[in-house]
């Protein structure tokens, strides 16, 4: 039989044939480019709403830089920002795994890439933006609410035992003390500074703007950060891969593992649906407020 075979087409093209059998991605000389997407608030939201964060998304960036005739990853960001730490940890989780797999990072900023999620952007080699993409806002943010009228004019008598006597700092219950705005404002220098560093380690020369003009905290559209350095070209995912890579190009989208217990549990992937929290959970307070939360974070960006 496969003698017939192999008069009828020839070895040569019984072996094409055979390759055409073998998945795209698996060929040789096929270039492969996994796409991650990163999105949503940074950090925790609620217990049964994780936001954004190294344990969720490691996994994913495992899998991408692990694709067989990869040439480059790239990373779809569209995040307002949240926490500094998980941020940082992102960061550098996807530099540890571009270092191993010897590949470069391509960073393709949708509708915001600002504070945290502009940290996660800077672990690209090249960062890639719409024109009317938002990037920046390079500082740190906190913030509190003053309730000790309220809770007088309610009749409501505030009992608070610690154990330390910066315990209750800030509390949102007690009349703002000087001396504890001093040290949040401190706290918060020390990680401007280091979010400061990173960018300029990881953008260099490419910087173009002033000191005080890129860490202010202030954010710009893409053309701008472009010219400022933040940025490197203004370009699509899709045209930029085809240009780079042939328009033969492979880009499958890495997406996080879905189980039964994560659809159980109402879960989503990290950052979907920045009004998700009051879905299902019949408006409890924790629920609302974190939703409301997430919803004033991005609608400081427009959206």
């Amino acid at each position: 039989m496969s003698e017939q075979i192999s008069d009828r087409v020839g070895l040569p093209g019984l072996i094409e044939r055979l390759k055409g059998l073998v998945p795209a991605k698996f060929r040789r000389g096929v270039a492969v480019v996994p796409v991650v997407r990163l999105s949503g608030v940074i950090g925790a939201v609620t217990p049964l709403r994780p936001g954004m964060s190294l344990a969720g998304v490691a996994k994913t960036l495992e899998r991408a830089f692990g694709t067989k005739n990869a040439k480059a990853v790239a990373l779809v960001i569209n995040s307002p920002g949240g926490s500094p730490v998980q941020s940082r940890q992102i960061y550098l989780r996807i530099r540890q795994l571009a270092a191993e797999k010897n590949l470069p990072v391509l960073v393709f900023v949708e509708d915001v890439a600002a504070s945290g999620g502009y940290m996660i952007a800077c672990a690209g080699d090249e960062i890639f933006c719409d024109p009317s993409s938002i990037l920046g806002s390079i500082g740190v943010v906190g913030g509190t609410f003053g309730f000790q009228e309220l809770i007088k004019k309610i009749g409501v008598e505030r009992r608070l035992y610690t154990a330390g006597v910066h315990k209750a700092t800030l509390d949102p219950f007690l009349p703002e003390n000087p001396d504890d705005v001093a040290r949040i404002k401190a706290l918060q220098r020390e990680i401007h500074a280091i979010f400061i560093a990173l960018v300029k380690q990881s953008r260099g020369s490419r910087l173009k703007g002033a000191d005080d003009t890129l860490f202010t905290g202030e954010y710009w559209a893409g053309e701008t950060s472009v010219s400022l350095g933040l940025a490197d070209a203004v370009g699509d995912l899709r045209s930029t891969l085809r240009t780079r890579y042939g328009d033969k190009v492979l880009t499958p989208v890495i997406a996080p593992a879905s189980g039964m217990l994560s659809g159980l549990l109402g879960r989503r992937s990290p950052g979907a649906g920045s009004m998700g929290a009051l879905d299902g959970f019949g408006g409890l307070p924790d629920e609302l407020i974190s939703a409301l939360e997430t919803r004033a974070i991005w609608a400081k960006f427009g959206f």
